[in-house]
């Protein structure tokens, strides 16, 4: 991998890490209580736990829809139709950086980061794993990274969409954005906008 390849990653990605600070804020906001109910409805299942969690709500998955729409438009105003920018991005290789598309790209970046978080928490609930915890022990670094990783997978497959990539370098586009939602989370939780590091 190149710095160019690592550089395009990120300035790919952009809108995605807007999306997921602000959607952080967004949740935390005393506003849109009606959507601040689980996406489960609170349901159980056979096992008595949760099929999802109180932290998965029709606020986030909102939130990550709208924010998509807005940032990536703005994303692509600055990117503009050339320079560094404009080469570096993954989104705009073989298609035109318009309005338009941009909303496209943002609805579906959107969806995908809080769709690919759900499969995660169902299998998180059906081991034990209460909202907003981790695992302890040996396999904690293993669900630290899936639990950052899962959005990610989902919206790097959007970019796959338009931009083709071959596996292995899917698989580093994935580990660099996981790395980078790591980082992040760890900045969140010391500005207090996370109650949990991980």
């Amino acid at each position: 991998m190149t710095f160019f390849d690592l550089a395009s990653m990120y300035v790919s990605l952009m809108p995605v890490i807007f999306m997921g600070i602000f959607n952080m804020i967004w949740c935390r906001l005393p506003i849109g209580k009606t959507l601040a109910v689980p996406i489960d409805g609170g349901r159980k299942l056979r096992d008595g736990r949760a099929l999802l969690g109180a932290n998965k709500t029709w606020k986030g998955l909102a939130g990550y829809i709208v924010l998509g729409l807005i940032f990536t438009p703005i994303w692509g105003a600055v990117c503009g139709r050339g320079g560094t920018l404009f080469s570096l991005n993954f989104l705009y290789v073989s298609h035109a950086n318009t309005f338009l598309y941009n909303l496209l790209m943002g609805l579906l970046l959107g969806l995908a980061y809080a769709l690919f978080e759900l499969p995660n928490s169902f299998i998180k609930r059906r081991i034990g794993i209460e909202e907003g915890k981790t695992i302890t022990g040996f396999k904690r670094p293993v669900f630290v990274f899936f639990d950052q990783a899962d959005s990610i997978i989902g919206c790097v497959l959007v970019i796959c969409f338009v931009h083709p990539m071959h596996i292995l370098f899917f698989l580093c586009y994935v580990l660099v954005g996981a790395a980078t939602h790591i980082a992040i989370n760890i900045l969140l939780y010391l500005a207090h906008l996370r109650r949990n590091m991980f």
